[in-house]
């Protein structure tokens, strides 16, 4: 299989992709109702899997990738309209000290619980609570009437819709999710790191990964730029379709019980 030289995206333009999810993050604060995205995907465990990262199974290479033209634009920006001005350091990538801090505190929290919104790609909007213990172990609970859970033991991660009676299992080690969950992370050091950007709101950590035969997955990550914590995550699959995570009522380093990342690998054969 041949693949495109890696390239970086040019600052401004990455700046462009990043405001355009600090100003979704900012307004879906703000307000209930949201305007549905024209493309329409099917949501439900497919769903859970793009917002969380999960690529198909097979082994990952790094690469970067020019952004497509549709994500460039805030939402509500006209094509060749001007972006407005974000308060912003000269080129718009944090600096050393600032991408230490990040790295120092994302590494100190290890362990997360509270709420979670998710916006799909047709604008739909679900909620639910999380548990996060590193390293490699979350579970997401949606609230009814969405069927879907996921659960990661550290090694698995396991994706269940009890309307369908399935559960779709993939290694957490060839998903995007493990960044997450990893218990140390070098984000300066790290390779699927493409960028390292802060505005007055946000420090966003943008990531790429390339799975054989099915494409490059874009993540975002955005932390708080005063209180460095996690506040939301964006995935663009593929097809350019981007589905966001924005996390709420956060407490750190509570630990869950254990008896919350346990799979069920039975449900398989049943």
């Amino acid at each position: 299989m041949t693949f495109l030289p890696a390239t970086r995206p040019a600052p401004e333009m990455l700046m462009m992709l990043i405001r355009s999810a600090a100003t979704r993050l900012a307004r879906s604060a703000q307000r209930e109702t949201l305007v549905p995205s024209a493309k329409v995907r099917r949501v439900g465990a497919a769903g859970l899997l793009l917002a969380l990262g999960l690529a198909a199974a097979g082994p990952a290479v790094a690469q970067t990738v020019q952004p497509p033209a549709d994500l460039l634009r805030i939402q509500g920006q006209k094509p060749g309209q001007a972006a407005p001005a974000v308060a912003q350091p000269a080129d718009g990538r944090a600096p050393k000290a600032t991408v230490d801090r990040i790295t120092n505190y994302f590494n100190s929290v290890q362990s997360m619980t509270g709420t979670f919104t998710q916006i799909d790609p047709d604008g739909s909007k679900r909620t639910g609570d999380f548990y996060m213990q590193k390293p490699g172990r979350v579970r997401f609970e949606y609230d009814a009437p969405s069927p879907v859970e996921l659960i990661s033991n550290g090694q698995s991660v396991a994706v269940r819709d009890r309307n369908l009676n399935t559960q779709d299992i993939t290694p957490l080690s060839q998903t995007p999710l493990r960044f997450l969950l990893a218990e140390r992370i070098d984000l300066g050091a790290e390779p699927h790191v493409t960028g390292i950007f802060q505005d007055d709101r946000f420090v966003t950590v943008v990531m790429q990964e390339t799975v054989p035969m099915f494409g490059t997955y874009r993540l975002l990550i955005l932390f708080d730029a005063k209180t460095s914590a996690l506040k939301q995550w964006v995935v663009t699959d593929p097809q350019g379709y981007d589905t966001q995570v924005s996390l709420s009522n956060v407490q750190v380093n509570k630990r869950p019980d254990p008896k919350l990342f346990v799979i069920n690998f039975e449900r398989m054969l049943q």
